[in-house]
């Protein structure tokens, strides 16, 4: 069989067979994607395959024909590409089509009249609309921002949405101040918008990262990841703005190397290279074999089995809203520990992120991890930072309220130094109350801390929770806290972190 490879827009039938050679020795002759139009105007898309008919002297006595109907199946296929490249959503190319066309140029050496411009764009306020309004409402907004962006770029520019309320802008063949401006007018534009939906109307704004192609670009994960950092450096900044990335900003090389912690951090995850650490949190006055809790801590392990500081890798996980996932990890290797815990003598405390709180579905992923712990009244405590739980804070009372039914604890971390709102401490169920280390640790020589101290452990007190100092480096701040009335103390006067199953075993012995 011979293929003749042809697309006939408009021919009719005969037009076809009159394209087909006059012999063929017998052999069959398949046109393949022919486009038949009926009279009425409908068009078909067939496969046409013809067979010369021979007698048994060999000379030509008919033609057999057989035409496919294949209108569905090229329609499908087309859908099928389609949707592998589009956002079902806004129609806009996905990210994959949009990583694909970045990689095009880049393999492609940069001319001196070559110029592209890769833009990042977030928006501001879509949580607040998909929480308050619904989903509905949050797809509503994101196809009316798509209709204001493409009606601001030029038809060649790629615009992308990467998902959820993260889109991406490439000005190919465009300098930077020509980018810069449209993406001014793109920024106005989204300022001056308001969404409407039933009742509500809501105020948008937008941050953007830009970053222009040089001949010393380099992959397109490290151009992506310049972008990106760029573009949370414009929210930091207060949003409704645009940052241009230039590799020799200092703080942009900070924001750049968190995003790298970033990688390292998944990496660790999926390699198991997590640790868990403990410290000791016991009553003033009690020996240390009256540890009531192992406050958990969480470490990771480079490439070279070296112990890796969290302030190095935990900023980053917060800021680029990886703690949910290094939560749900401690929670469920805490858990298991405590599986095989005395828990009558021993409990444990989890430091939970503000951006778990909010995450879908954490907290069924806790209540299901407890299901599988035979627990005991108050031999599980989870820690909160005060800014944390009043930055979210109906997210932490249902939190909260949901797991003290199951004999949770909750405290609340280095408090006094956030918003520092003791009126918020009546609005959420705690227990405990963890006092700062900033005024634990100069509380001997400073009467401002004490006083500070002093205060925080007396309302405390009064409305009936325990509380814990921080920083407790010495035996002098120590007597000191035992003069205000603290009831348990941290800190390396006390003991130092060490791996969690050490702690464990020590205080199961004791």
């Amino acid at each position: 069989m011979v293929d003749i490879q042809d697309e006939l827009s408009d021919d009719t039938l005969a037009e076809v067979i009159d394209k087909i050679p006059a012999s063929r020795g017998g052999e069959a002759v398949k046109l393949t994607t022919a486009i038949l139009s009926a009279r009425d105007g409908s068009k078909r898309s067939i496969e046409l395959a013809v067979s010369e008919m021979l007698n048994h002297s060999g000379q030509h006595i008919g033609m057999v024909m057989v035409l496919h109907d294949v209108t569905s199946e090229r329609e499908l296929s087309r859908q099928l590409s389609y949707e592998a490249t589009h956002d079902a959503l806004t129609g806009l190319i996905n990210r994959y089509e949009f990583e694909r066309g970045v990689t095009r140029l880049i393999e492609n050496p940069l001319t001196d009249e070559d110029k592209h411009v890769l833009c990042y764009l977030d928006l501001e306020q879509f949580k607040v609309v998909n929480d308050t309004s619904g989903h509905v409402a949050g797809d509503a907004l994101l196809k009316q921002i798509t209709m204001t962006l493409k009606s601001m770029v030029r038809k060649r520019d790629m615009l992308a949405r990467l998902g959820g309320d993260e889109f991406a802008l490439l000005f190919e063949h465009c300098d930077l101040q020509h980018a810069r401006q449209v993406v001014q007018q793109i920024i106005d534009a989204i300022r001056e918008f308001r969404f409407v939906w039933e009742d509500s109307t809501f105020s948008i704004g937008c941050s953007f990262g830009i970053v222009p192609f040089t001949p010393y670009s380099g992959t397109l994960t490290s151009l992506l990841s310049e972008a990106d950092a760029a573009c949370y450096m414009a929210k930091d900044a207060g949003g409704n703005r645009m940052q241009i990335y230039r590799p020799d900003d200092d703080e942009m090389l900070q924001r750049h190397g968190e995003m790298r912690w970033v990688t390292r951090v998944t990496h660790a995850l999926s390699h198991e290279r997590l640790q868990l650490y403990g410290q000791p949190i016991k009553a003033i006055g009690a020996p240390f074999a009256d540890v009531k809790y192992i406050e958990v801590l969480l470490r990771m392990r480079d490439e070279k089995d070296q112990v890796v500081s969290p302030s190095s890798f935990l900023p980053a996980a917060e800021r680029y809203n990886l703690a949910p996932t290094l939560d749900r990890w401690v929670v469920e290797k805490s858990l298991q520990i405590l599986a095989d815990v005395d828990k009558s003598k021993l409990g444990i405390s989890i430091n939970l992120s503000g951006r778990s709180l909010g995450s879908q579905g954490f907290l069924q992923f806790v209540l299901d991890c407890l299901e599988k712990v035979v627990m005991e009244p108050d031999c599980l405590v989870f820690e909160l930072t005060e800014t944390a739980a009043i930055s979210n804070l109906s997210e932490a009372r249902i939190f909260m309220t949901e797991l003290k039914k199951r004999g949770c604890r909750f405290a609340l971390d280095d408090f006094g130094s956030g918003l520092s709102s003791f009126g918020y401490l009546k609005n959420l169920p705690v227990d405990i109350l963890k006092i700062d280390g900033v005024f634990v640790r100069d509380i001997v020589d400073d009467e401002i801390d004490y006083a500070m101290v002093k205060s925080i452990n007396d309302v405390g007190h009064v409305m009936g929770m325990k509380t814990v100092a921080e920083f407790v480096e010495s035996e002098a701040i120590l007597d000191a806290l035992s003069e205000i009335g603290v009831d348990f103390v941290q800190g390396y006067a006390i003991a130092k972190p060490a791996p969690i199953e050490q702690w464990i075993e020590q205080v199961s012995k004791a």
